[in-house]
């Protein structure tokens, strides 16, 4: 009677947390590397796949949606159909990057790939919150005709910083599940838990971002600039604590197993 309480108990809505909450206790101590360097990299993520199209929108185009002014609301537009124009590069290279990543895992090893791809981040999230400076004092010094048609270099580096993207996030959709595959091979918790436990380093960060970045940015008078700014410091975080202290497992394990998203 008792067992099948405990059965029913297990049954419920909450098992599946459950179990994932409980693996934690099961897991090699090399795991808690990983979902360290896991939470970081989506912390440093998730601000562009949130904003990345109001950004061209805001502080690349200085558009307005909310704008009285139809030159402001009509700018805002063509920053995000630039936008997405750019998100569609940044998929034409993650999908050519995927096709490198097993190769360069077993010469580089997937530990020093993940942390490189996480220094890719730094730089073009950094490379974000600079041209976002430049962009808007061009615009105070030279008014909106500027943003409207004159800034093409800004927005030509604004494109490269999408496409370059793509290839560290190829990386982030796979190594990190890859080295949770090989550090949890032979624990008795299961390789699918700990992937489940790995996506709450994806869902939890998520969560941060989408709840904390709007009152950050209002801090600093509104915009996106905030939360591009403290991007590139996760990212960096990212990078250091992948590089000294993940393991070095062996470079001939990895092998591509496609893309996955929490």
């Amino acid at each position: 009677m008792v067992e099948e309480e405990q059965n029913v108990s297990f049954d419920g809505p909450g098992a599946v947390l459950v179990n994932l909450l409980t693996s934690l206790r099961h897991l090699p101590p090399a795991m808690l590397s990983s979902l360290i360097v896991m939470a970081l990299s989506w912390l440093s993520w998730f601000p562009f796949f949130l904003f990345d199209t109001d950004w061209m929108g805001r502080e690349v185009y200085h558009g307005d949606p909310k704008g009285n002014d139809s030159v402001a609301v009509k700018a805002y537009d063509a920053g995000v159909r630039e936008g997405a124009f750019g998100l569609l590069l940044n998929s034409v290279v993650l999908g050519i990057s995927s096709f490198l990543l097993e190769p360069m895992c077993q010469r580089m090893g997937a530990r020093l790939v993940w942390a490189m791809s996480n220094f890719i981040v730094f730089a073009c999230m950094a490379g974000t919150a600079i041209i976002s400076l430049v962009s808007v004092n061009k615009y105070i010094t030279e008014g909106i005709q500027h943003a409207i048609g004159e800034n093409r270099e800004i927005k030509i580096a604004s494109l490269v910083i999408f496409a370059l993207l793509g290839f560290p996030l190829s990386i982030t959709y796979s190594v990190p599940f890859s080295i949770t595959s090989d550090l949890t091979a032979d624990t008795g918790s299961g390789q699918g838990l700990a992937i489940g436990v790995l996506n709450l380093a994806i869902v939890i960060p998520q969560m941060i971002v989408s709840l904390g970045a709007g009152p950050w940015d209002a801090l600093f008078s509104g915009g996106n600039i905030p939360a591009f700014v403290l991007a590139p410091l996760f990212a960096l975080a990212a990078g250091v604590t992948a590089t000294l202290k993940l393991p070095n497992l062996s470079s001939g394990s990895f092998k591509s197993s496609g893309f996955h998203f929490g």
